[in-house]
């Protein structure tokens, strides 16, 4: 019998328009669950061909979690858990990179998640629910030419770190991911320079089902050696 059963339990996907975010969104729907899906691209979101209500919303934009807060509280009469799945990619020398570059980086990777999170807690609390942010591998390891992508990686995995304790009490469980490379097509989609020769990736569907399994087993983190491949 998993820790906690996913059954109706409502979910904010942040990120469901992606291709990660959306095969998340997918699992926990097999699983029972009630998502809510997040993103900027409506049709994307739509496109999912889940049954779920939808908020067009970006995470940099202070206002978003208040978006979802009342999407929430209107269609799912209120809210078990967050799974953020959003995020930006750049490359190159941090001495190459522009400042508006690092900025949006970290507005998306780590500020957003910060704005959206501090607007959704309230209702997560109330439920004793979860949440889970995708890190990655570079929080555990930064690599050159990654400078401003795996610090942001590292900062988003302090946050969750952080705030697992400040949450204990409440018994809100927050699971850190730290997925290897995966499959998503965001590296061709980087705001800035060219990657790295990178090994073959994980399938989306791969991390996404061992999200999925770690809300389910209330894990408290997913570090880049617990996947596969």
């Amino acid at each position: 019998m998993p820790a906690r059963d996913l059954s109706g339990q409502r979910v904010a996907v942040v990120g469901a328009s992606g291709a990660l975010g959306s095969r998340i969104a997918q699992h926990l729907a097999d699983h029972g669950a009630r998502p809510l899906l997040v993103g900027r691209d409506e049709q994307r979101l739509r496109d999912t061909g889940l049954e779920a209500p939808v908020v067009v919303a970006d995470l940099v934009d202070a206002g978003a979690g208040d978006q979802v807060a009342e999407a929430a509280q209107e269609h799912l009469g209120g809210l078990d858990g967050v799974v953020n799945a959003a995020g930006v990619a750049a490359f190159g020398a941090l001495v190459d990179t522009p400042d508006e570059v690092i900025e949006e980086v970290f507005a998306t990777n780590v500020i957003g998640p910060a704005f959206l999170l501090r607007r959704l807690l309230p209702l997560v609390q109330e439920s004793q629910g979860f949440v889970v942010n995708l890190s990655a591998i570079l929080a555990e390891r930064p690599m050159a030419g990654m400078g401003a992508y795996s610090a942001s990686k590292g900062a988003l995995t302090a946050l969750d770190r952080a705030l697992a304790t400040e949450l204990r009490r409440a018994k809100v469980r927050v699971i850190d991911v730290r997925p290897p490379h995966t499959e998503t097509g965001l590296v061709d989609r980087a705001i800035h320079g060219e990657a790295p020769k990178l090994p073959d990736g994980l399938e989306p569907d791969e991390v996404a089902r061992r999200v999925v399994r770690a809300i389910a087993e209330d894990d408290s983190e997913v570090a880049s050696d617990d996947f596969g491949g």
